[in-house]
């Protein structure tokens, strides 16, 4: 069946703050010029906001120079970040720290980012942006030239066999002069991109954290307005890196959350599992007990940095947003950098349309290059890295860097590709987490549930292997089979015969939050995550 042709003289794909902040800017100067610009942006989502997941204390910087005005408009940042903590934690204390200059919040805002985004993408409504929630971009478009053209959405009712069900639907293809692709961390199609016009050579591999995260409501006396808290020890040994973050907004609501970083070398170590021992700690479990866990998620992001930043422009397109990787790790946050990068793509590509001017728009990187968030990138590129030999060299060099250098000094260090790094199970030792006591720790089904997770069980899984064989034949027999601890979702499973033998893969498809750690994680590179059908995947709600 043909697909239906809808032309545009721009495709966002992703509805997150860098494709929202790029298609309001470009609104905004067609309207400063007295000019048409067509504008769609899609989202996988069911709506703007309901894949969206972060901490998340936002920098308003970015927003300041994308609407001046945001104050008066409703804006959804109503809780100033007032009191910065920082802990180091044992198994049964926890010690504060001097508050390192990235950590230091003052001006910054205690918010939902999903919320952010719905409200943005009133705003972008607003200007003329046609919004598509609920459609997965899932196939790349591209001219005889071999120029990106625009993207396909996915088809809608197809059957787990392939077969067309009686709700079949074939996807539109989006036609555009320009493609910006805003998939968010690891994403399905830029990952094609990356191979199609090696973005990534010449450049280290991306690096990656799974962050972790649950929504409470607080209990009585315990909900501190602005309170921004991280830890960093206890659960984690030293050699993995980690912390927690724990943020109060709103009237009564705390947003706590765990990120480890995905080059973590023991196979037996459970992301999930370890974000649940930390709530019980004495310092942590008074701020839950009494409270009620009302959300739950999990997301991987970009941890590479500078250095693992790709090509961001290609013949039809570009890259935006934590897609290639714009994310400060020592600050733990990637909002204002996403956002300044959509807008700038918006700059460069609007004076590109109106100059009819080549298929590549190589005046983005050019002009990231004079921006603020190019130096921002750049004064924070070593601190991550610093932490590959271990947490207490990586705290040493954090210091050195930030408080000598400045962000300044004359080397940079390199990234390796997290799935490189995971070591045998024989070689490591087992983790033996304790039982949820459904208070203030829980199980997987139970937080799925929370995430609001839906997939249409008939319909091929979107969670592809490359070779069936893999997952026994070397990740149970090497490695112990790590992606059934490192999901946070429970989608994979060894189930076995009444008798314990015939070991076999089950992937639970159903049960995916979108994170996108199987992708990254597996050791051989063998899980390939695609898009299911628009509009799957969690529901997040002020999360």
């Amino acid at each position: 069946m043909d697909r239906e042709q809808m032309e545009y003289d721009v495709v966002v794909v992703g509805g997150g703050p860098a494709g929202l902040a790029c298609a309001i800017r470009l609104k905004q100067l067609a309207a400063e010029a007295g000019r048409e610009v067509g504008v769609c942006l899609i989202e996988k989502g069911a709506e703007i906001g309901a894949h969206i997941l972060s901490g998340a204390v936002i920098e308003p910087r970015a927003l300041d120079e994308l609407l001046p005005d945001w104050k008066s408009k409703d804006a959804p940042l109503a809780t100033p970040a007032r009191d910065d903590r920082v802990l180091f934690l044992t198994a049964r204390k926890g010690y504060r720290l001097p508050v390192p200059p990235s950590f230091r919040n003052h001006g910054n805002y205690v918010a939902s980012l999903g919320d952010v985004c719905r409200w943005l993408g009133r705003e972008a409504e607003a200007l003329g942006v046609e919004i598509y929630a609920g459609f997965a971009g899932a196939e790349v478009l591209y001219g005889e030239d071999g120029a990106v053209t625009g993207v396909a959405t996915g088809d809608m009712g197809v059957a787990k066999d392939g077969s067309h069900s009686a709700n079949f639907q074939r996807g539109v293809a989006l036609r555009a002069r320009q493609t910006v692709f805003a998939e968010g961390c690891r994403g399905s199609l830029t990952k094609t991109l990356f191979k199609r016009f090696g973005l990534r050579e010449g450049v280290d591999p991306q690096t990656f954290g799974i962050g972790i995260k649950e929504l409470w409501e607080a209990p009585a006396g315990k909900h501190q307005g602005g309170l921004v808290m991280h830890t960093v020890g206890w659960p984690l040994d030293a050699a993995t890196y980690g912390g927690s973050f724990m943020y109060h907004f709103a009237e009564n609501l705390i947003s706590i959350g765990f990120v480890i970083g995905l080059d973590y070398r023991n196979p037996h170590l459970s992301p999930f599992d370890e974000f649940q021992r930390f709530k019980t700690h004495p310092e942590i479990r008074p701020f839950l007990a009494g409270g009620r866990r009302i959300a739950y998620g999990a997301r991987a992001l970009s941890e590479g940095g500078f250095q693992s930043l790709p090509k961001l422009t290609f013949p039809g397109g570009m890259l935006v947003g934590d897609t290639a990787g714009f994310l400060n790790v020592p600050k733990i946050k990637g909002t204002h950098l996403a956002m300044k990068s959509g807008m700038t793509a918006a700059e460069a590509l609007f004076a590109a349309l109106g100059a009819d001017g080549p298929r590549e728009v190589t005046g983005y990187p050019e002009r990231l290059r004079r921006s603020w968030l190019w130096d921002e990138l750049h004064r924070a590129r070593n601190i991550r890295p610093a932490f590959h030999h271990g947490l207490w060299a990586g705290v040493l060099y954090t210091g050195i860097d930030q408080y000598v250098f400045q962000g300044k000094a004359p080397w940079t260090f390199r990234n390796h590709a997290d799935h490189t790094q995971l070591g045998k199970a024989a070689d490591y030792p087992p983790i033996a987490y304790p039982k949820p006591d459904g208070v203030v720790t829980f199980d997987k089904p139970s937080s799925v549930y929370l995430s609001n997770t839906n997939h249409e069980e008939n319909q091929p899984c979107h969670l592809t292997l490359a070779d069936a064989s893999v997952p026994i034949a070397v990740n149970l027999a090497l490695y112990d089979a790590p992606e059934t601890r490192y999901c946070p979702a429970g989608v994979y499973e060894i189930v076995r015969d009444q008798d314990g033998r015939n070991p076999r893969l089950q992937i639970n498809a159903q049960n995916c939050v979108h994170c996108k750690t199987c992708d990254i994680k597996d050791p051989t590179q063998n899980i390939n995550w695609v898009v299911p059908q628009g509009g799957e995947g969690p529901n997040y709600s002020s999360m």
